[in-house]
């Protein structure tokens, strides 16, 4: 896990929010191994190439995952929330959500593929 990342989730006030931040990363990390990882705006991004690939963000009452380049991605109804252009589909987790892994990193290959 590169360094700032690594700091940015041990900074979390809430451990829930930890939790969630690292199972993301590793989503990240196992559908596209090669993704660049670095610190922008106070948050994790994840770059293939040229292309944004994700990022995680918090906020008081959840942690968001934003996919980039999702267009062609059929996830489960709801499970989303779309941006006007549909290139970008964002959750929102909560306190005692769990982060279906296998499901968000098949996305996210889709997505980066």
């Amino acid at each position: 896990m590169n360094t700032e990342i690594s700091a940015f989730i041990d900074k979390l006030a809430q451990s829930w929010q930890a939790e969630i931040c690292k199972a993301l990363h590793n989503v990240v990390v196992e559908a596209v191994p090669d993704a660049e990882q670095r610190m922008m705006y106070g948050k994790p991004h994840y770059k293939k190439g040229k292309e944004y690939v994700a990022v995680i963000g918090t906020a008081k009452a959840h942690v968001s995952f934003t996919i980039f380049n999702a267009q062609a991605l059929q996830p489960p109804e709801g499970m989303f929330e779309s941006s006007d252009t549909g290139d970008r589909k964002t959750i929102k987790f909560k306190e005692r959500q769990m982060v279906d892994s296998a499901l968000l990193t098949s996305l996210v290959k889709q997505a980066s593929g």
